[in-house]
């Protein structure tokens, strides 16, 4: 690149037949987080053995064995990006998917020693920093768990779902439920101690008995983190088609609240704390990566349908692993969107996902940010309401966290905040 400076983007970039132009932004009215350089870079490996009927994010079953073309294009885009970073120690990494754990240990050495010449990975190889990868219980050897950690991964993110055989099998999961304590097993003995398990509910047909065997299940092996999602039936996904020719019934929303209510109390009670509407750690166990989306912070994305964002500018890598591999700008994969720096949008993002975390809404930021777009007063009102509905605890204070009742309203909150900014 000519130009590794403020931003290495400074350049055009094909967007299908238009093109896009990254520049640093200097709007005055930005979230607080926008002007950091970016400290945290989320992959995503597409790989999967079979494409689960619920899942709607990009992932393919790779019939043409294009697993090292992806792995030297990842490495490509790794090395484009990386000036994006200054020689600044990343914080944390993440790889998603798919499924990464199905990827040949000989390609996670190429990709993990990528990283290690092209970024400062000195907190991560410290321990100071998270490395994240999500893993399939079936998918996790001997083999992989030791490249892993050899490459500074000291954290796992398995997909559990459930426990049981019929609910697994609706959702379209095969792995056996019995491999999940061995996966974290096999994780563990090879360094990688902290480990993080996925749980659906309000899954067709199932009880609140079997929701309930499912979280003790979980609590019983050695994990510092769980996220508990309810199922949701995503437009375009073969869960959402098979609903809509009547083969199950959508759990009602009663019982979906009731099973989110008993996870909190249960998970509570062994010493795991919500910290995100879906997402429960032990004292310092939260994801620091998924915080820094959630804080609405700078990350770095590689890889196909991986999004990115980098001072206000929000892109998404192109979704198609054929465009990916072929479409080759000195390193940059092609976008298939890009918003450029708009501070109406970024606040909007930002009250988005913060009234999501139980630290809650900076909201002095927030009304300051929203006076300087004449917004304040109606944020300020919207706040009101919510406090007023019960599902903020204070509209008056320095910051806006949702009460128990509000988590289950989240989404409804986040609507009249982003509502109050919405010019007429």
């Amino acid at each position: 690149m000519a130009d590794n400076t403020a931003f290495s983007l400074l350049k055009q970039r094909s967007i299908g037949s238009s093109k896009a132009v990254f520049l640093p932004s200097t709007d005055p009215v930005r979230s607080p987080h926008s002007q950091h350089i970016p400290r945290s870079l989320y992959i995503h490996i597409p790989f999967c053995s079979h494409k689960c009927h619920y899942c709607d994010f990009y992932s393919i079953v790779d019939t043409r064995d294009r697993q090292e073309a992806f792995a030297s294009r990842l490495v490509r885009e790794l090395r484009a990006q990386a000036p994006m970073v200054k020689n600044e120690p990343l914080r944390t990494i993440f790889v998603g998917g798919g499924t990464p754990s199905l990827m040949r240990t000989d390609l996670w050495e190429l990709l993990l020693d990528a990283l290690h010449q092209h970024f400062d990975m000195s907190l991560i190889d410290s321990g100071t920093g998270e490395f994240s990868v999500e893993c399939n219980p079936e998918t996790v050897t001997s083999e992989l768990a030791q490249v892993l950690r050899s490459g500074g991964v000291n954290r796992a993110s398995l997909g559990g779902q459930s426990f049981n055989p019929k609910h697994l099998k609706t959702l379209e999961r095969w792995h056996d439920p019995e491999k999940v304590p061995t996966a974290i097993e096999t994780l563990q003995d090879a360094g990688i101690q902290r480990c993080s398990l996925d749980l659906i509910y309000a899954i067709p047909d199932q009880t609140m008995e079997d929701w309930d065997l499912d979280l003790r299940t979980a609590l019983a092996l050695p994990i510092d983190h769980l996220s508990a999602y309810g199922l949701t039936f995503e437009p375009g996904t073969a869960m959402t088609a098979r609903l809509v020719r009547g083969e199950f019934t959508q759990a009602p929303d009663d019982l979906e609240a009731d099973m989110y209510t008993h996870a909190l109390g249960v998970l509570r009670d062994q010493g795991l704390h919500r910290y995100e509407v879906s997402n429960h750690a032990r004292p310092g166990q939260a994801c620091a990566h998924n915080l820094a989306y959630w804080r609405q912070e700078d990350w770095l994305a590689i890889g196909p349908s991986a999004s990115g964002h980098y001072q206000g500018h929000r892109w998404k890598n192109t979704p198609r692993l054929d465009d990916y591999l072929t479409q080759d700008d000195e390193g940059f994969a092609p976008l298939c969107d890009h918003e450029q720096p708009d501070a109406r949008r970024e606040l909007m993002d930002l009250l988005m996902t913060t009234v999501r975390l139980s630290e809650g809404v900076d909201a002095v930021n927030a009304i300051d940010a929203a006076g300087r777009l004449g917004n304040a007063q109606a944020l300020r009102a919207a706040a009101i309401m919510c406090a007023d509905q019960g599902w903020i605890q204070d509209a008056h204070a320095e910051r806006w966290t949702l009460s128990d009742e509000g988590f289950l309203f989240a989404d409804r909150v986040a609507r009249e905040f982003i509502g109050a900014l919405i010019v007429d």
